[in-house]
């Protein structure tokens, strides 16, 4: 598959966001948000010591994923380089592209204290301690679902960086909603999650937008999640959110992706950027990605 660690289209829209951002990628079943949060870590992570950005940590909180699952997603990453250094798109010319590099190394990253995660899946879910032998160093595992204990480990985390600025990436907070019964409410995450944005530079933040979660609203859980996605909705600065195709599925598209808010361009760019551009994608099985418009 010819791709980059990051999709070109995508590059404008995966750089460090600024001071006191939110950015909202919404998910449905089908098309996971996975991919596109690894690319983010990589556009967040990728400088070397001494290079510009370099001085960037990041807290990765996931709620549907462990330690491993990331680290070898982070560890796939893949690119291809172009000779003729004319990549345009993200396909095309695949014999004249060469694969080069390995992607990031989540481990020496945290003994660099530039990347600290919190386990909010295996304490919580699984019925396993999965740091409790130090496998996962560096780490943090949840042992309660209350906000409280959450935000202190998050804290924690963030305090862990040896960073000028830091990012926050949590995956999956509506787990937390759905799973928690009455004790965790969407007020009370959305209250976490302002105390913990005024702690880092940017925020990034992942939550299922499945119709049946947002328009039904015929349970409480079902209120709640819609009042956590649309408040967030409303308070972030940028929304990336994929889906599935409206006619199906096909063999060389796995979603759509629409981005909304914080347009970068001037004049007419930019109001397309307020309006929303969608582009199509493709995750390959080998976790490659491509990035292309409708129509090329």
């Amino acid at each position: 598959m010819s791709t980059t660690k990051i999709p070109p289209l995508l590059e404008p829209y995966l750089s460090l966001p600024p001071e006191a951002s939110l950015i909202l990628l919404t998910s449905v079943l089908g098309a996971s948000s996975n991919w596109l949060v690894l690319r983010h870590l990589y556009s967040y992570l990728r400088a070397s010591a001494g290079e510009k950005g370099a001085d960037v940590g990041v807290v990765l909180v996931s709620f549907m994923g462990d330690g491993a699952f990331w680290r070898e997603g982070a560890g796939r990453l893949v690119s291809f380089t172009h000779p003729d250094n004319n990549p345009g798109l993200c396909g095309g010319g695949s014999s004249r592209l060469i694969m080069s590099t390995k992607g990031l190394d989540l481990d020496a990253m945290g003994r660099n204290g530039r990347f600290a995660f919190v386990d909010g899946l295996s304490g919580l879910f699984t019925g396993r301690a999965a740091d409790a032998a130090g496998v996962d160093r560096g780490s943090r595992t949840l042992r309660s679902s209350e906000t409280d204990h959450v935000r202190s480990e998050v804290e924690a985390a963030l305090a862990d960086l040896r960073t000028g600025t830091k990012v926050l990436v949590i995956d999956q907070l509506d787990v937390l909603l759905a799973a928690s019964g009455e004790d965790v409410t969407s007020t009370g995450l959305a209250a976490m999650l302002l105390s913990l944005r005024e702690r880092v530079r940017a925020t990034l933040l992942t939550l299922s937008a499945d119709d049946p979660l947002l328009h039904a609203q015929a349970t409480t859980l079902e209120r709640e999640h819609a009042a956590l996605v649309l408040g967030q909705a409303h308070a972030a600065g940028r929304v990336m959110s994929l889906r599935m195709l409206d006619t199906g599925t096909a063999r060389d598209v796995s979603g759509v992706v629409r981005i909304t808010g914080e347009g970068h361009g001037e004049g007419k760019e930019e109001e397309e950027e307020e309006e929303g551009r969608e582009y199509l994608y493709f995750v390959a099985g080998d976790g490659s990605v491509k990035v292309f418009e409708r129509g090329t």
